[in-house]
């Protein structure tokens, strides 16, 4: 999955600099870290640094299957929207529709 930081940084008006002020780290810092295989933890505080959500720095052209199992339920989702929806049902904080379960039930098409 390609990272798009950079793009969102410049669409957001800001510059790398800014952004690792507003992180409390160093430029050459926040540049590695962009440029190498950044942790989740890094791109929440890059997200929220930006005021993005941690889905736009990710490229929205690639797919993406995902595969949840929560209590002998099977989740499929295949865009990040469906994956969200599936988090917050699991979490008991919302309703998925059109969703089955991989052994017969509902799941995201």
């Amino acid at each position: 999955m390609t990272l798009r930081i950079k793009e969102v940084i410049k669409a957001k008006g800001m510059t790398v600099q800014e952004v690792a002020d507003i992180m409390g780290i160093n430029r050459v810092g926040l540049s590695n870290h962009i440029n190498g295989n950044p942790s989740v933890e890094i791109l929440e505080r890059i997200a929220a640094a930006i005021g993005v959500h941690i889905s736009e720095l990710f490229d929205s052209k690639e797919e993406l299957t995902a595969l949840i199992q929560h209590k002998g339920d099977f989740y499929r989702a295949s865009t990040l929207e469906e994956l969200e929806k599936v988090v917050e049902k699991i979490k008991g904080n919302g309703i998925v529709p059109d969703h089955k379960n991989i052994r017969g039930k509902e799941y995201y098409q």
